[in-house]
C-alpha cells in the first residue's frame, strides 16, 4: 500500500505542489486582509489546500491518461507510471474521479461562488492536456489554468473579482508560461519528430529563451502593480525584489549551448520564487500590522 501510494504520488509530481499551491495561499491572504480587512480563517486555508489537492491531482492523472501513448514514446518519460504498468489505466481513472469529488467537497465548503465556477475550471483542467497537440500556446493554457489557483484563493475567501486579483492572475499565468516554455527545451527534438506542439519546437532554443524572459518580465511588472493596487508595504516590495532576483538568475544561468542546470532553473529557482512571495506577502500582513 505505501508502496503504491509513493507511486501515486510520483505520478501527479507531489513535489510540484510547491508552485501553485503558495500562490493560492497569497490569494486568500490579499483577498481576505486587504478587500475584506480580516484575516482568512483556518477553515477557509484548510478548505482551500483540499480544493488545490483535489483539483491539481486530477488534472494530474487526466494529464498521464491522455498523453500515456506520447509518454510510452519519449524516452524522458518511458518510465512513468502508466507507460511502465506501474498502475493500471482503471486504477488511475478512479484516482481522477475521487480527485474531482474532493475538489467538488471541498469548493463546496467555501464561498457559494465557487462551486458555480467549478466547471471553468473543470474546462481548463482538461483542455490544457490536449493543448499540445493543436498549439504551441499551450504554454499560455496551462499558465491559465495553474494561474486559477490564486484566483481561485482570492474568490473562496471574498465571493468576488478585484481588479488586484485579475493583475494576480495575470502575473501567474506567464510565470507559469515562461517556466514551462524553459522546461519544454529538454523535449525539443521529441516534440518535432513526434509533431508535438511547444514554443520550443516551434521557435528553436533562442527564441524560446527570449520569450520566456518576455513572459517574466510580464510577471514582474505584475507583482509591483499589485503594491499599488493593494495597501501593501514595503516588505511585500521587498519580497517581490528578491523574487525578480530569482527570475533573473533562473534565466541568468540558462543559455542557447548550456542546458546543464535546466532542472536547478525550473524547480529550485521557482520553488524559491514561490515560497519567497509567501512569505513576505505573510509577513506584511500579518506581522507588520501586528506592529502598527
Amino acid at each position: 500500500m505505501i508502496r503504491k501510494v509513493r507511486i501515486f504520488l510520483e505520478m501527479i509530481k507531489f513535489e510540484h505542489t510547491i508552485f501553485a499551491l503558495p500562490f493560492a495561499y497569497i490569494g486568500m491572504l490579499l483577498g481576505a486582509v486587504t478587500m475584506e480587512g480580516r484575516l482568512p480563517g483556518w477553515a477557509e486555508a484548510g478548505w482551500i489546500t483540499l480544493a488545490m489537492f483535489g483539483a491539481r491531482s486530477a488534472a494530474m492523472g487526466l494529464n498521464r491518461l491522455i498523453d500515456q501513448a506520447i509518454d510510452l514514446k519519449n524516452p524522458r518519460t518511458e518510465k512513468r507510471a502508466l507507460p511502465a504498468g506501474l498502475l493500471k489505466t482503471g486504477e488511475v481513472v478512479l484516482f481522477v474521479v475521487i480527485s474531482f469529488l474532493l475538489f467538488f467537497w471541498a469548493a463546496s465548503r467555501l464561498d457559494p461562488i465557487c462551486v458555480k465556477l467549478m466547471p471553468i475550471a473543470v474546462f481548463f483542467l482538461v483542455i490544457y492536456s490536449y493543448a499540445k497537440r493543436f498549439t504551441w500556446l499551450c504554454h499560455i493554457i496551462l499558465g491559465l489554468t495553474i494561474g486559477l489557483a490564486p484566483l481561485g484563493g482570492w474568490v473562496a475567501v471574498t465571493g468576488s473579482f478585484e481588479p488586484a486579483a485579475w493583475v494576480f492572475y495575470i502575473g501567474i499565468v506567464f510565470w507559469l508560461a515562461g517556466f514551462d516554455t524553459i522546461y519544454a527545451l529538454q523535449d525539443i527534438d521529441f516534440d518535432r519528430t513526434e509533431k508535438v506542439y511547444s514554443i520550443p519546437a516551434r521557435f528553436g532554443v533562442v527564441r524560446s529563451l527570449h520569450l520566456a524572459k518576455a513572459f517574466h518580465l510580464v510577471t514582474a511588472a505584475c507583482f509591483v502593480a499589485l503594491f499599488f493596487m493593494t495597501d501593501l508595504s514595503w516588505i511585500y516590495l521587498a519580497g517581490v525584489a528578491l523574487s525578480i532576483g530569482i527570475l533573473f538568475y533562473e534565466h541568468l544561468i540558462l543559455g542557447p549551448n548550456d542546458m546543464s542546470r535546466l532542472q536547478t532553473a525550473f524547480f529550485t529557482m521557482n520553488g524559491w520564487l514561490s515560497i519567497t512571495m509567501l512569505v513576505f506577502t505573510l509577513l506584511d500582513l500579518t506581522v507588520l500590522r501586528a506592529w502598527t
